[in-house]
């Protein structure tokens, strides 16, 4: 891609989700959703491959219906009170269709069936910003918004999401698609605790892009896309592929690892709430998460290649000194000690 148009693209990227940070209109909002959308769309489509222009087409369609319902919503509420501002949200039902709407953007269970397919059909860099920064928009505005918003609509949402999660990447052999059932388990937890912490919720948020990134990092300098083909990575970098199998421990959530932080801290917050049933089944949900990063795990650090060559090879992975993945895989492994002083700066 020419490098200008790929700096108009990334500056619009930024653009539209700063306008939605920003924004108390809702029209402005929605405006900041739309640019974030439609600046996503060349880098999906790059690769002038059929199933990266049907991934972008599905994507399309999808966050068009989602902003079609948003700005439906946004008028039903205006309509009702008057009022534009995005906090004003004093009718149930705009506050339902809003919901239904932003879950449908990013890729909530039962309005999930877009995102593995989309990110299986685009490269790893593209499916990184699809998975984490496509992923702050809809947050801020529910982060806004969830005062207003039904909890037993939110909890309901986020269980189901946990579910499919877990069951959806069991049979997966594409990493691709096994990260995608893996974003809709995370995000399954985040909108469970949303209207009763959404401190947590912020929390799991932040935790999820950087695990998510270091996955996707580690994915990339592998140059994998099948659980096949990451079985290699051992015999190229040893310590990469240990990273590697340190990440998905704690993407599954196992102590005493980062990811165990939020899971734990979400568990509890149920529990004080008396949302017993629904606190069983999502730490029943992420065993089935944890054994398919188990299933990675294994293929990742403790398979060897069929024919393994025991010599020094000139193909071997070089360690280029790659500061992003380094910084997020750090976080990743060794954030749970301070989990204390976290705490008390969300206080």
């Amino acid at each position: 891609m020419n490098p200008l148009v790929l700096t108009i693209v990334i500056s619009s990227l930024g653009l539209g989700t700063i306008l939605t940070f920003i924004g108390s209109h809702w029209l402005l909002v929605w405006m900041g959703l739309e640019i974030n959308t439609l600046a996503i769309l060349p880098l999906m489509i790059r690769q002038h491959h059929p199933r990266a222009v049907e991934a972008s087409t599905k994507y399309f369609i999808t966050q068009a219906t989602a902003s079609a319902l948003l700005l439906f919503a946004s008028v039903t509420n205006a309509w009702t009170s008057g009022e534009w501002n995005l906090v004003e949200m004093v009718s149930p039902g705009s506050a339902t269709l809003a919901t239904i709407a932003l879950a449908l953007k990013i890729g909530l269970a039962p309005l999930h069936f877009w995102l593995p397919e989309v990110l299986q059909g685009l490269d790893l860099t593209t499916g990184l910003i699809l998975s984490t920064w496509q992923k702050l928009a809809p947050f801020a505005i529910l982060l806004q918004l969830y005062p207003s918003l039904n909890p037993n609509l939110l909890i309901l949402l986020g269980v189901l999401s946990t579910m499919v999660g877990g069951w959806g990447g069991l049979n997966q052999t594409q990493l691709r698609k096994i990260l995608a059932y893996s974003s809709i388990a995370h995000l399954g937890w985040m909108i469970s605790i949303l209207h009763y912490s959404h401190n947590l919720t912020q929390l799991n948020l932040i935790l999820y892009i950087i695990m998510t990134s270091t996955t996707f990092l580690l994915f990339k300098t592998f140059n994998s896309t099948k659980i096949n083909s990451v079985s290699s990575s051992s015999s190229k970098s040893p310590l990469l592929s240990i990273i590697a199998l340190l990440t998905l421990l704690s993407l599954g959530g196992l102590p005493p690892l980062s990811g165990f932080m939020p899971k734990w801290l979400i568990l509890q917050e149920l529990t004080k709430q008396d949302l017993i049933v629904p606190a069983i089944i999502m730490a029943m949900m992420a065993l089935l998460s944890l054994f398919f990063y188990l299933r990675l795990c294994y293929a990742t650090a403790l398979t060897m290649t069929p024919a393994p060559i025991n010599m020094l090879t000139s193909w071997r992975t070089k360690l280029s000194h790659n500061l992003a993945l380094t910084t997020t895989a750090s976080l990743s492994i060794f954030l749970l000690p301070i989990t204390p002083a976290i705490l008390m700066l969300m206080s």
